[in-house]
């Protein structure tokens, strides 16, 4: 599914809600979305149970971290959730390389695109919200290398 049809299927009631206009919030639901056929196909091997249901929880964990954020009242404790939601997307961009030879290379690669999409607006984000830089070295999160 593209990201311009899986809109039109979000219920009105979630995009009424101003956590809507965030970006990484709108692509980490639609990944969560996409990431349900992926673990129901990782389900099918039971060799990789145990990782569908790690990929799950990772996938579900982003969105529900940068909700919970965007409800917090300071910036501190905003930036607090929106790390959990950082580690959870790296943690799911792990799972997703290790699932990489039953959901196939362009399936994979399409899904850490994407959670490279939301890595870079996290990094963008949690120091706005602590005021200051990150500790972390920078790095460019590319996914087509050579």
């Amino acid at each position: 599914m593209e990201y311009a049809e899986w809109i039109k299927t979000v219920p009105e009631t979630i995009r009424a809600d101003s956590l809507w206009k965030m970006k990484a919030y709108r692509l980490a639901l639609f990944l969560a979305d996409l990431g349900w056929h992926d673990t129901t196909k990782l389900l099918r091997d039971r060799r990789t149970v145990a990782l569908s249901d790690q990929l799950y929880r990772a996938l579900g964990s982003i969105s529900a971290n940068l909700a919970e954020g965007y409800s917090r009242g300071t910036g501190k404790d905003r930036a607090r959730f929106y790390e959990y939601s950082l580690g959870s997307a790296r943690e799911s961009r792990d799972w997703y390389f290790k699932s990489r030879h039953i959901l196939g290379e362009t399936v994979v690669q399409q899904r850490l695109q994407l959670l490279t999409n939301i890595i870079r607006l996290l990094l963008t984000m949690i120091p706005q919200q602590r005021g200051r830089i990150l500790r972390e070295e920078s790095s460019p999160y590319q996914v087509n290398e050579t």
